[in-house]
């Protein structure tokens, strides 16, 4: 299996740079996943796909403000630092630009003497770990002195940060949006509770490594990044009661499937357990416990159209991605929605 195998065209003005008024107002392309056949509708549409007896699974994690833009010191330019993991005693495994002048022993500034980071290692890929000094409470300064670390084929700047964060967010810890849930609003919500569909959170803590390309001709050369995600028992629960009455488990983003297809059993039931996942999922993998997937549209040649090849098919995904790029949807983490059911 080749990379190039899960390549399209897009044009570069269809990836989506600032996000709509309305959160539910994207367009959702409807794909059915045994035959190939789509629709097109809007995202506020998708409680007419959901039946009671059903659940929604939605990854809760909040994303970090975590760019931070300062100065080296003493007297030096401009320095980036962008944090990916935290490691405890307020030591950061991080992404540093320039690189080649943060090298162990360079300091940073932030805020004018607010926060201050030593670079103390470097660290495999180019990473660094770094130690913070601040006064207070360290996601406090965070907040007020961290920008969103938004993807790099987003140009525009964030009027609204809110906008890169679901409305359910809840549980710090991302480096970049789970983004099928952004298009969710709390009346949505209700709505989708209305009908009797049960809603849950899991959480996986989204690494730059969704980003990451493809590098290896092979896609079984890909070696996938590791995040950290929880099962709560609550959702557990749901999600195996769901199952043992013939409702259909839908996960919201490839962050909540990855994260139900590691923790889920062979025969599909769930536990509730927390860690570390590198599940790679690609065609001729055989889904436990995911029925359907909300997601967005996924980069050329990524794990994440892979994975949403492996649930409906290769040529279903491109043959449904050249439809959505003739029907002028909008692409990536501020573009339109697909439902694979």
């Amino acid at each position: 299996m080749k990379t190039s195998d899960f390549y399209y065209e897009l044009p570069p003005e269809l990836i989506a740079q600032t996000p709509l008024q309305r959160r539910d107002a994207s367009r959702l392309l409807v794909l059915d996943r045994g035959d190939g056949h789509t629709e097109h509708r809007f995202f506020r549409d998708l409680p007419d796909y959901l039946r009671p007896g059903d659940c929604l699974v939605m990854n809760d994690s909040r994303v970090l403000p975590a760019r931070l833009i300062g100065r080296r010191l003493p007297g030096g330019g401009e320095s980036e630092v962008l944090l990916l993991r935290d490691l405890g005693d307020d030591r950061w495994e991080c992404l540093v630009r320039p690189g080649k002048k943060l090298r162990p022993g360079a300091v940073v500034d932030f805020g004018d003497g607010a926060m201050r980071a030593t670079v103390e290692a470097e660290l495999p890929d180019g990473k660094r770990l770094v130690r913070f000094q601040y006064a207070g409470i360290f996601l406090e300064v965070l907040e007020r002195l961290g920008e969103m670390p938004l993807p790099p084929y987003i140009k525009e700047k964030l009027a609204d940060r809110e906008r890169y964060q679901t409305v359910y967010s809840r549980a710090l810890g991302s480096a970049a949006a789970p983004t099928a849930g952004l298009h969710f609003t709390k009346e949505l919500l209700q709505e989708i509770a209305d009908k009797g569909v049960k809603l849950c959170y899991l959480t996986l803590h989204v690494g730059l490594g969704t980003f990451r390309p493809v590098k290896e001709e092979n896609v079984l050369d890909h070696t996938m990044h590791a995040e950290f995600c929880m099962v709560p028992e609550e959702t557990a629960r749901v999600v195996n009661e769901t199952r043992q009455s013939g409702g259909r488990v839908v996960a919201v983003g490839t962050t909540s499937c990855r994260t139900l297809e590691s923790f889920a059993n062979a025969d599909g039931s769930l536990e509730a357990k927390s860690g570390w996942t590198d599940i790679f999922i690609y065609p001729g993998y055989r889904f436990k416990c995911v029925d359907a997937l909300v997601t967005n549209f996924h980069l050329p040649e990524s794990t994440l159209i892979m994975l949403v090849s492996a649930l409906a098919g290769r040529e279903h995904i491109l043959s449904a991605y050249r439809e959505a790029v003739e029907r002028r949807y909008r692409f990536f983490s501020f573009g339109d929605a697909m439902l694979i059911k």
